[in-house]
């Protein structure tokens, strides 16, 4: 392949990457958007069953805001091509972004189990299977936002991000960003739609 061809190549990804990483969380936000539409119109049932929200929710929130900022951190000491620090910063929102996995993990099936509340089966009430499945399905998204992550350190320590070329680098926290900002409007609603 010549050099040209090439270069073309790899303008045309770059220039398309950004729009389909849009498209695909438009596609997202319409899910949640679904499935919180159907835990507002299920209040109105009979046996909906309120109680609050684990404590374990309000430190993963807490963890998933911290892995937002270190991971705007990483993208800003990429651009001084400040590589420890950006490779720092990254590692720090892996362990938050496992942190968060953990405390929702925690949330959902330690606290409301020990409070009797299940996600599925004859024991459980419709609001706890909404936040139970709402929750694990936002799971499985920052789990795919760890594995790019995981990619994107792969990448960093190939020395494929600089000042001048960190698109990679800069699709993660995007998506990274997404998730997270997804987590806070749910908690939100889950806090305040009871």
């Amino acid at each position: 392949m010549n050099e040209s061809l090439e270069k073309e190549l790899k303008s045309s990804k770059r220039k398309s990457a950004k729009p389909m990483l849009w498209v695909s969380m438009i596609s997202m936000t319409m899910m949640f958007a679904g499935l919180t539409s159907a835990y507002v119109v299920s209040r109105k049932r009979d046996d909906w069953v309120s109680f609050d929200l684990p404590n374990a929710f309000y430190i993963s929130t807490l963890l998933i805001i911290l892995s937002s900022i270190t991971f705007m951190l990483a993208k800003r000491f990429i651009t001084q091509n400040n590589r420890n620090l950006t490779s720092v910063f990254l590692i720090a929102t892996l362990l938050l972004g496992v942190g968060f996995a953990y405390f929702q993990y925690r949330g959902i099936f330690v606290e409301l189990y020990n409070a009797g509340l299940f996600v599925a089966g004859e024991k459980s009430t419709v609001k706890s299977s909404f936040i139970g499945g709402i929750t694990i399905i936002h799971v499985l998204h920052v789990i795919a936002g760890m594995i790019v992550l995981l990619v994107v350190l792969f990448n960093h320590f190939n020395k494929k991000y600089s000042a001048k070329d960190s698109l990679g680098l800069e699709l993660g926290a995007i998506f990274w960003h997404f998730v997270d900002i997804l987590w806070i409007y749910l908690f939100f609603f889950f806090y305040f739609i009871r």
